[in-house]
């Protein structure tokens, strides 16, 4: 575990190493963690984020979440919250998230994502391609949460994002609705959030 006194000390730490997590206080000298949240999210769309802070106010939490924070603690906290906030957001981090076979849609239809089809209960299954099968996967394990274009890029294309149109994710998502039943114009499963990307919902709850 690595510490840092301002926040462009953590950024400098994010540049030159690995991390599994990242603890951020929203009080930072210099850059506040707002900021130095955004930066990370430009440079590590997947890196999971926990922010630390004393306020309480329901807009600031809102705020950090929308930013792209996994996950928000309210000081004072003890201990064992933290490491169990830690082990939660870990437990859906990219690593091991991916894993899930399959998702409950409505319409009493599932998603095998092991045979990448769509199936129904009357019997019709609708076969997916395999990156198409991969965004579904990767977005219904983070369902409700925002998933910006470039961290779909990095985790689901395995790919900079600086060296990819974001029209290509946007064409896909196409494609995944219109296999979904999911009305384009009106979008209740794969939401578009402007300006941000795009969230999943779901009748079945997150893991």
């Amino acid at each position: 575990m690595i510490g840092a006194e301002s926040g462009e000390r953590g950024l400098e730490h994010l540049q030159a190493a690995s991390f599994d997590l990242v603890l951020l206080d929203v009080v930072l000298p210099g850059r506040d963690g707002m900021i130095v949240l955004q930066s990370i999210r430009e440079h590590s769309p997947a890196l999971p984020v926990i922010m630390l802070t004393a306020r309480g106010d329901l807009q600031d939490r809102l705020r950090g979440l929308h930013l792209g924070a996994d996950d928000y603690i309210v000081k004072p906290f003890n201990v064992r919250e933290l490491l169990a906030h830690v082990e939660a957001v870990l437990r859906r981090s990219p690593a091991r998230s991916d894993l899930r076979d399959e998702v409950e849609l409505p319409d009493d239809r599932t998603v095998d994502f092991t045979r990448r089809e769509v199936c129904s209960t009357d019997g019709t299954r609708i076969e997916l391609s395999e990156k198409e099968n991969d965004l579904l996967r990767y977005l219904s394990t983070r369902c409700g949460r925002i998933v910006s274009r470039n961290e779909l890029i990095e985790r689901v294309w395995q790919i900079n994002p600086k060296g990819m149109q974001t029209r290509t994710v946007d064409m896909h998502i196409a494609r995944l609705r219109e296999k979904l039943g999911d009305d384009g114009n009106a979008p209740k499963l794969i939401v578009t959030v402007r300006g941000q990307g795009y969230r999943f919902e779901s009748s079945e709850a997150e893991p």
